[in-house]
């Protein structure tokens, strides 16, 4: 090991919390303390001195570790970056967790049609990308409209029985999250969440409606969540990656 070098090749470790595994990557640097982060993708890195024990670094994740978890569960109603969408024959979009391929006409009537592996996207005008992905759009916000009702109607039922109450649904598009909480009774859905599969939209419903209840992320918000949806963790990092996946 040169202690000359600023920085040395970054290495991996993990940890174990409970049940739960911790793997973080080490970047060592010509610095005084240690520092951890959490990324939006959710990987953890560690910043660390030049020579510093790995023994060190372990005991410093494993304080951290309530914390590390805390920001995971934070995270995972935060939308990953993604390329922009086309919208030309051949392209795949998703919906409801499956892929599908572009199919654009031009017709009679316009429609929109999800069936054998496919949308059929028929317009009365020239089918450019523009007017292809309006079409298509209009039609992925009234499916959300049906499909998020239909949802909160089954995770409402569970709800009930912890005293929650029935909140006023809303949709529309959101740049950063899947859903949102308002305290006046209003949840938000992301209109983009009609790409994940139902038990993915289930988890964001449950999220939000945990929050009408308990509006901060502490113990009793995740002891709610965890009654609501045993297993909320699998089906978030689900979620995360089905968003992470390009179209």
């Amino acid at each position: 090991m040169s202690t000359g070098a600023e920085v040395e090749t970054p290495t991996r470790d993990c940890v174990h919390w409970g049940r739960t595994a911790i793997h973080y990557e080490i970047s060592y640097r010509a610095r005084k303390t240690l520092a951890i982060s959490v990324h939006p993708d959710l990987r953890v890195s560690v910043a660390a001195p030049l020579g510093a024990d790995p023994e060190t670094i372990r005991a410093k994740v494993l304080k951290h570790a309530a914390w590390i978890r805390a920001q995971w569960r934070e995270l995972g109603l935060y939308l990953p970056k993604q390329p922009p969408r086309r919208y030309i024959n051949g392209e795949t979009h998703r919906y409801l967790g499956r892929q599908y391929r572009l199919r654009a006409v031009q017709g009679p009537e316009n429609s929109v049609k999800c069936l054998r592996g496919y949308f059929h996207v028929t317009t009365r005008l020239e089918p450019t990308p523009t007017v292809v992905q309006r079409r298509l759009e209009d039609w992925f916000r009234d499916r959300a409209e049906i499909v998020f009702g239909e949802r909160l109607e089954v995770c409402q039922a569970r709800a009930a029985r912890e005293g929650i109450a029935r909140p006023v649904l809303k949709i529309k598009r959101m740049l950063k999250r899947w859903g949102s909480c308002a305290m006046d009774g209003t949840i938000t859905l992301n209109v983009e969440l009609i790409q994940a599969p139902k038990d993915c939209i289930d988890y964001v419903i449950k999220h939000e409606l945990c929050h009408l209840k308990e509006p901060h992320h502490g113990p009793r918000f995740w002891a709610l969540l965890s009654k609501l949806m045993p297993d909320y963790e699998q089906q978030r990092e689900r979620l995360n990656r089905v968003a992470a996946q390009p179209a």
